[in-house]
């Protein structure tokens, strides 16, 4: 039988962060951290963060400076073959917040997750769903898609590995879809914001289901347009207003610098609201970024998960995956 085991590792994403050589380069925080603007880059960044998170974290925080975030890079390594984790192969990558209280200088644990890289994911996006949808009689979605990824993902979520670093489960904060219209409710959360619903599922939400996740959408205040929120759990018991407004800070940071046509948009979302990156009223951040980069390069690593980890490990993958999805009990009723 195959069995799959996980390593992690840690790097601090600061100013003199540097990508590894196993970092997906269209990771957010990669992106940033190359080229001749890489500390400007940086600099203005962490500046972004601290000060939309000091808009958020009002209470007792009259001068707006108290709190910063510190950013940690979790990379997740996977190993097949029983081999030992020597040599495992990258699988995830994601980042851990930290709240540091500049007054009291303690340090509070934030969320896990937030951004989300995945060689696997890249791999499904950017290599089996082209070829599929390539095919003149194909219909839907390629069999199986994104299952195998899913599967890893709620084993990583149980893991001894997982259990022994973090206290709670992960939330992954991303920009909604621009195929999709959002319609705001009356619900509203100190933090999160307003609640926004949408009437179907978009590609990407259906991916991160199978991983175990459900979404909710809220526009933060003083937002301009919802984030997508995935999570196991309560979303708004779960975690503390503090850990939330870390994860708002950084996600929305990086989805100004992104996308801003969605969220640096001179307008806020309305009642009835789909995102749209052409929209032409919008400011851009001083941040160096090439968006075009950005999709080539996912290409090239899809193909390196496919050279190195679905193609080699194809037979043992596949018989892994359907033990787990036999045996794999809801993640609603884990220890997590």
């Amino acid at each position: 039988m195959t069995n799959v085991a996980f390593s992690i590792a840690s790097t601090r994403f600061d100013e003199d962060y540097r990508p590894l050589g196993t970092t997906r380069i269209t990771t957010n925080f990669a992106n940033l951290a190359r080229g001749e603007n890489r500390l400007e880059n940086l600099r203005r960044t962490f500046t972004m963060i601290d000060d939309r998170f000091n808009e958020l974290a009002q209470r007792d925080n009259e001068d707006g400076k108290r709190y910063s975030v510190e950013l940690d890079i979790i990379s997740v390594s996977v190993d097949v073959d029983g081999e030992g984790l020597g040599d495992a192969v990258p699988l995830i990558e994601v980042l851990q917040t930290t709240i540091v209280d500049r007054r009291s200088g303690e340090r509070i644990e934030g969320i896990v997750g937030n951004n989300f890289s995945s060689y696997v994911r890249d791999y499904d996006f950017s290599i089996v769903l082209p070829a599929h949808s390539a095919s003149p009689s194909a219909e839907g979605l390629p069999h199986g898609f994104g299952e195998l990824h899913g599967n890893l993902f709620k084993s990583f979520l149980h893991s001894d590995a997982y259990a022994q670093r973090f206290g709670k489960p992960p939330v992954i904060c991303l920009s909604v879809s621009s195929s999709k219209v959002y319609h705001r409710t009356e619900n509203q959360h100190p933090i999160l914001g307003v609640e926004y619903r949408q009437s179907e599922y978009s590609l990407t939400d259906a991916y991160f289901e199978k991983m175990g996740l459900q979404v909710r959408f809220f526009m933060p205040p003083n937002g301009v347009a919802p984030l997508a929120f995935y999570h196991l759990g309560d979303l708004l018991d779960d975690y503390t207003d503090l850990e939330l407004a870390a994860t708002i800070s950084t996600m929305e940071t990086f989805q100004k610098i992104y996308r801003p046509e969605i969220y640096n948009a001179h307008s806020a979302a309305g009642a009835t609201y789909q995102p749209s990156l052409t929209n032409p009223n919008f400011s851009t951040t001083s941040i160096v970024y090439d968006r075009e980069e950005r999709s080539r390069l996912a290409v090239e690593q899809g193909k390196f998960a496919e050279e190195h980890f679905m193609k080699p490990y194809k037979t043992a993958l596949e018989e892994w995956s359907t033990d787990f999805t036999v045996d794999h009990v809801d993640l609603k009723g884990a220890r997590l």
